[in-house]
């Protein structure tokens, strides 16, 4: 039993930690590598490094030539 509910814990800490990353505006590396595998594979998958830096050009609007937020 004790095995079982630390399982549980283990992943309802790992949904929490998922939902602040989003809120923030990260979202799961490990979660775009799936996809892009799984949809893509044909073409090539960003490392964490470009896929952060994309991440934030988008939520910022530097590829736009503005700030892409409310205030």
């Amino acid at each position: 039993m004790h095995e079982a509910a630390l399982h549980e814990f283990k992943a309802i800490f790992s949904r929490l930690k998922q939902t602040g990353r989003l809120m923030v505006g990260v979202p799961c590396y490990d979660t775009y590598v799936a996809h892009r595998l799984a949809n893509h594979p044909d073409e090539p998958v960003m490392t964490y490094e470009e896929f952060f830096r994309d991440r934030q050009d988008t939520r910022y609007g530097v590829k736009g030539g503005g700030m892409n937020r409310c205030c």
